[in-house]
């Protein structure tokens, strides 16, 4: 149980500080208002260390289930505890935000964009092109994760010495890759928001793009067995 709850503690922190972000740089009336891409690129990349950092010594991290998943095919995890760390790691981003939508309900309010108040909460394509987007979706997270299985200890996950170099290489596959989808790389941090945007009564919200929502959840998924399945191949 013990590290059911880290993960919940992990994602919930990725997550609160992530949307925090975004909804500081995209709605309206806050100081943080058009900070822009890079701002974003940051406070994920922060975002992702604070997780990690907390998490590691409680659940080793994971906080993604493609990363769960993927540490599970290359032996690195037991496959018993892949469906409670993976409901884990959903309670701990819907319950970020909900937290994220009463901090900036104010601003949701004054913000009249329907697309910008969902994307507080989850990503969408810059062009949308159902392929592509798969791709991208994947590609970022396969780099994620190939990275992360050759940091993660046998048995375990990821240790907090770990924490900032995954949120480094956060930073650089936002920065380099994540142009073109804005990099969910992680089905718990896009599908968990969007059920509660979905939910939540925020003023004005608009739909929330269910058309579009299973790429950010197979994208990385694939890209996660596929690096899995790389890694086991390599002879290093």
């Amino acid at each position: 149980m013990e590290a059911y709850l880290g993960e919940v503690l992990g994602t919930f922190l990725l997550i609160i500080l992530g949307l925090g972000v975004s909804a500081n740089v995209s709605l309206k009336k806050t100081y943080g208002s058009g900070g822009g891409w890079l701002l974003i690129n940051w406070g994920w990349a922060i975002a992702v260390f604070v997780g990690v950092f907390v998490s590691a010594g409680i659940s080793g991290a994971h906080i993604n289930p493609a990363v769960t998943i993927a540490l599970a095919i290359a032996g690195k995890f037991s496959w018993a505890l892949v469906p409670g760390y993976i409901i884990a790691q959903f309670v701990g981003a819907i319950i970020a935000a909900v937290l994220i939508w009463i901090h900036f309900k104010n601003h949701f309010e004054a913000t009249e964009d329907q697309g910008t108040k969902l994307g507080v909460f989850s990503t969408a394509p810059a062009i949308k092109d159902t392929w592509n987007n798969f791709y991208s979706e994947m590609l970022g997270t396969f780099v994620l994760v190939l990275a992360v299985l050759y940091l993660a200890a046998p048995d375990v996950g990821l240790g907090s010495i770990e924490a900032l170099p995954v949120g480094l290489l956060v930073l650089g596959i936002g920065i380099s890759l994540g142009g073109t989808t804005g990099y969910a790389i992680n089905p718990a941090r896009d599908l968990g928001p969007r059920i509660a945007h979905a939910l939540l009564p925020i003023k004005g919200k608009g739909g929330s793009n269910w058309e579009y929502s299973w790429i950010p959840v197979f994208g990385p998924l694939a890209g996660g067995v596929l690096a899995a399945i790389v890694y086991g191949l390599l002879p290093f």
